[in-house]
């Protein structure tokens, strides 16, 4: 295969605003219904990739980079503060900005489940359509334990030194998160380029850092309240695809989103991983294209 650079694996203009005077990247691509995609950990909008290209003749794609990820600003914690409450309040600024405030189709991947459903949760009118890739908006199932290799990035020298130091969240998961076929070297090349070195690779530790597991944990509340309120999204038409072999948001994640939104349309895959949209774009991209097309706003 030719080595192609990034800006061949990723042709998309690269936009940015000022959100709290940092550099807020983002993809806006097309026009029409505005269909917002939201990236995970360790990953950055480069994983919606080919779902853009698919899409953006007929809708407005908008992908941002969080802050600390992709093409965004990398700052310390003096000048940002990395939580859950300050990515959500972030996709707010963009979607203003953009001056898109009605029929919104969510796309959300990892921590773009919560991200996402925490703006949901704000403005649930203006959702008109969900698509929901190995996510969560709720906490820790009950019957799923804390995968250890997460513990120990949480807060040890050890994780700060995996994490930061030698980026082995981000290469560790670049072989396990895909089960159909490796990547290609330089498509883990493109998902690690923004984390090259420790300072880039602060939002990756810090989203890990970030997962409220006991009540009084910091955002612990918040999730609460947007897993509350995911009961009043279920007028909305949802998709949900899911890799099965995810390490972490595995079938017992599935099973709460099944309990959560009776009335989706789900296609389960029990050969893919956590990045499905790698795994299984071949089968999972035209399933998007036919739900957009079947659940007209």
């Amino acid at each position: 295969m030719v080595n192609k650079t990034l800006n061949e694996l990723f042709p998309f203009k690269r936009n940015f605003m000022q959100c709290n005077n940092l550099q807020f990247h983002y993809v806006n691509e097309g026009q029409g219904e505005p269909i917002v995609m939201l990236h995970g950990n360790p990953s950055w909008s480069f994983y919606y990739r080919h779902l853009i290209a698919t899409l953006k003749d007929n809708y407005q794609c908008i992908v941002p980079d969080h802050i600390g990820c992709g093409f965004s600003n990398k700052p310390d914690d003096i000048h940002y503060d990395y939580t859950l409450k300050s990515r959500i309040d972030d996709l707010e600024s963009l979607l203003a900005h953009l001056n898109i405030n009605d029929n919104i189709t969510l796309v959300v991947h990892d921590w773009g489940g919560m991200i996402g459903l925490g703006y949901a949760a704000r403005y649930p009118d203006r959702i008109k359509r969900l698509i929901i890739l190995n996510t969560s908006a709720f906490h820790l199932p009950e019957e799923k334990p804390f995968p250890w290799a997460l513990k120990i990035c949480q807060n040890t020298i050890i994780g700060s030194t995996l994490v930061r130091g030698l980026n082995a969240f981000s290469f560790i998961a670049s072989f396990i998160g895909v089960k159909q076929k490796a990547m290609t070297k330089n498509i883990r090349k493109a998902y690690l380029k923004p984390y090259n070195n420790w300072n880039n690779r602060i939002a990756i530790h810090r989203f890990i850092q970030d997962i409220p597991l006991h009540e009084g944990d910091r955002n612990y509340q918040l999730v609460s309240d947007i897993s509350k309120n995911l009961n009043h999204l279920q007028h909305v038409p949802t998709l949900i695809c899911w890799g099965l072999l995810d390490f972490v948001f595995d079938e017992h994640f599935l099973a709460i989103w099944k309990c959560k939104m009776p009335h989706a349309q789900i296609h389960e895959f029990d050969d893919c991983g956590h990045y499905i949209l790698e795994d299984a774009r071949e089968k999972v991209i035209p399933l998007i294209k036919n739900f957009l097309i079947e659940n007209p706003i």
